[in-house]
């Protein structure tokens, strides 16, 4: 990484989003093997995290004390995870940026356009193929960190987000 990114990222309130981030996907990485096949959601913020999904309480307090240790053992795998929205912005970015250049220099009649349309499917698809190892090497240098630090979970609040059940991990350090 370059001397800048290093240094915006090590920036006291990106890298505590960065490290809750870590951790929020290392906690829903030890819930799906608690709690297989269970739709699970997550949001990061400088103060912790949110968690949605239907999981009883003590599963998730289980599961975010099994994640920050397995974190600070070195697994910093845990902090990356495949349902990120970091892979779907990168896929996003990545296949609409591929569709418009392939659409440079098209006349203006639709027939011009349409003829073009095969090399934007082409385009846009390798596109795809391409942003899922890039989404994944994003998140492991830019939106999450898998070194916790001195990171400690305060509490864990029940409640309710976007008419789902959720809980509230707060975090310090």
């Amino acid at each position: 990484m370059t001397d800048i990114l290093t240094s915006v990222l090590n920036n006291p309130i990106l890298s505590r989003i960065r490290r809750n981030h870590g951790l929020e996907h290392a906690t829903i990485h030890m819930l799906t093997k608690i709690k297989p096949n269970r739709r699970l959601m997550g949001h990061s913020d400088t103060g912790g995290f949110w968690l949605l999904g239907d999981v009883p309480l003590k599963d998730v307090e289980t599961a975010s004390s099994q994640a920050l240790q397995r974190l600070r053992a070195g697994e910093r795998k845990l902090a990356v995870h495949p349902n990120c929205g970091t892979n779907f912005v990168t896929a996003g970015v990545a296949t609409g940026l591929a569709g418009a250049l392939s659409m440079i220099g098209v006349g203006r009649r639709g027939r011009d356009k349409l003829e073009r349309l095969p090399l934007a499917i082409f385009a846009a698809t390798l596109a795809l193929f391409l942003a899922q190892p890039l989404g994944y090497r994003i998140q492991q240098r830019i939106t999450t960190s898998g070194d916790p630090g001195g990171m400690e979970i305060v509490e864990i609040k029940p409640g309710e987000r976007a008419g789902r059940r959720a809980y509230r991990v707060v975090t310090r350090g």
